[in-house]
Parts: C-alpha cells; sequence; structure tokens
C-alpha cells in the first residue's frame, strides 16, 4: 500500500508523528517500526538542546498539553548516531527541521542535502530571535521567505507543517506553495493552558502548564484547517490532529488529507500505526477498491 508525497515513496499512508515517537528505536520493543509509513523525527536543530525546565507534560480530558521546548541530539549527531541504525533497520523517516532563524533552516537543510535525506518537515512553529520571538509560521511573508532559503539549499521533499494559530491558514498555504514546498502537513498543536488545583491538608497546590494541546480534542479544528488548505492549494496535505481509529482517516480524507500522521495515541497504543494500515488495506481488499487512491476518491465522490 505504498505511496508517493511529491517524488518521495513511503509505506503506506500511515505516519508517526514528530515528538512521538522520539528517534525510532525508541518503539522496538513495542511494535514492528520498519512497517510503518514513515516516521517524523522528533524536532532536530543545528546544535543540541536541552528542552525546558520544569513540568513538560499537562494530560487533559481528551489530550494533553506539552511544552518540551525541542529537547534534541542536534543534526551532525543524528547523522552520525540515528541515521545509520534507521537505514540497517529499513525504516522510512523524515527529518523534522526547527530553528531559531532563517540561517538555521537554510543551514540544516544543506546539511540534509549533503547526506542525501530524502524528505524534511519544516516545524515553523518555532519562535523567530531576530523578529522579537515571533513565530515563522504565524505570518505568510517571514513564512515564504524561510521555506525559499531551505528550497534553495534542498532538493529532497520538502513538507512544512503549517501551525492552526492564525486567523488565515490559507495565506500560510499558499506562501509555502510559492515558495516551492512538495506538501503541506497539517496541523500543529493548539496553544493551551493546562491547570491542575488540589487542596491537600488545608493547603492549595497549583500546577500549570502553557504549551502546545493535542489529541482528539483537536480533531474538529484539524479537519476544518485541512479543509481550508485543500480549498486553495493542489499541494498533498498530510492531515494529522486526533487521529486514533479507521473512520478518523476516512473523515481527513473527506476533507482533503492524502496522508496522515498519528501523533498522541502513540503514546496509549504503540502499534497504532501499523494497526490503523492494516485496518485500511483490509478495508480496501475487502470492500472492492482497487488501492488508496480509489478509496480517496471514493470518499471525495460522497456528497
Amino acid at each position: 500500500m505504498g505511496i508517493k508525497i511529491a517524488n518521495f515513496e513511503i509505506k503506506n499512508p500511515i505516519i508517526a508523528a514528530s515528538g512521538t515517537f522520539g528517534y525510532a528505536d525508541e518503539y522496538e520493543d513495542f511494535c514492528d517500526v520498519s512497517k510503518i509509513g514513515a516516521i517524523v523525527t522528533k524536532g532536530i536543530t543545528l546544535e543540541p538542546r536541552l528542552g525546558n525546565d520544569g513540568d513538560r507534560i499537562f494530560e487533559t480530558d481528551c489530550g494533553m498539553i506539552n511544552r518540551i521546548g525541542l529537547e534534541n541530539i542536534g543534526i551532525e549527531r543524528f547523522i552520525d548516531e540515528k541515521i545509520p541504525i534507521l537505514k540497517k533497520k529499513n525504516i522510512t523517516y523524515i527529518l523534522n527541521a526547527a530553528g531559531s532563524s532563517f540561517e538555521d533552516y537554510a543551514k540544516i537543510a544543506q546539511i540534509a542535502d549533503k547526506n542525501g535525506i530524502e524528505a524534511i518537515e519544516l516545524n515553523v512553529s518555532c519562535p523567530n530571535v531576530k523578529s522579537g520571538c515571533l513565530e515563522f509560521g504565524v505570518d505568510s511573508n517571514s513564512l515564504y521567505e524561510l521555506v525559499l532559503g531551505v528550497r534553495k539549499n534542498y532538493g529532497g521533499c520538502l513538507i512544512v507543517k503549517l501551525t492552526p494559530n492564525v486567523t488565515s491558514i490559507e495565506n500560510l498555504a499558499l506562501a509555502v506553495q510559492k515558495a516551492g514546498a512538495d506538501a503541506i502537513s497539517a496541523i500543529n498543536t493548539l496553544k493551551g493552558l493546562g491547570i491542575k488545583i488540589d487542596f491537600i491538608n488545608g493547603k492549595f497546590y497549583k500546577k500549570e502548564v502553557q504549551g502546545g494541546l493535542s489529541g482528539k480534542c483537536i480533531k474538529p479544528v484539524a479537519l476544518s484547517m485541512v479543509k481550508r488548505i485543500a480549498a486553495v492549494t493542489k499541494l498533498p496535505i498530510i492531515g494529522m490532529g486526533g487521529i486514533s481509529c479507521l473512520n478518523d482517516l476516512f473523515e481527513f480524507i473527506s476533507a482533503g488529507a492524502d496522508a496522515f500522521e498519528v501523533g498522541t495515541q502513540n503514546f496509549t497504543q504503540c502499534d497504532v500505526c501499523n494497526a490503523l494500515a492494516d485496518e485500511l488495506e483490509n478495508f480496501i481488499k475487502t470492500n472492492g477498491l482497487k488501492d488508496f487512491e480509489h478509496l480517496k476518491e471514493k470518499i471525495k465522490e460522497i456528497k
């Protein structure tokens, strides 16, 4: 059930989302990682990062909030230590690239290109330190310049991960298309605040985490954003946000998605990507459909 995103071939349409699957080897004891359509790495920066201090995770009623802070080993160690493992174990991967300046992104793209990394997903929800720490991904002009700079330095499949924390996601989609991106992934996390108040032995205690909200609770927002993106661009769309079952895939196809990323569900169902791929393939075979493209056509025909 292999498919192509632009010219990048993946084993099936189910992709493990960045930040929920480590560097893939962490999940080897729980599932056959080599069967997954592709895995998107943790966000990788030029230099190693320690991430945020304090509480990083907050569980909500139907999702979670995280503020990891891009903890990662840096691009050079990733190339030296992780890529050999990924190749040896036949794991299809996409590099999630992050930075603090246009130059950071261009440089990491150049390094990726030089080392034969076939696909990059740009994490543009990072603060631009040269623009008052405004996120690159919330301004279409900044986003255009960022993607254009990466495109000039990278010849592989270039995917841009869009933030939902904007008024017009359409403008962002048009900007990345104009700059030469090959595909769009959407959506990244929503901004959220988790507060827990406990009263113990006559005293109040508070836990508070502000960060990115993900999980089933964001699916309606994700579907809306994917549909809005699909209305203005012909770029392939990788839909994500609250996916946990087969019917979720059908809903994202209806909204305009061509492939899927599964994120938060990986924490409670480690083999969810393979399970969904098996369910999807079985549905196609048992319902007289030729392939995944045929399924997409049938769903999009529904009035």
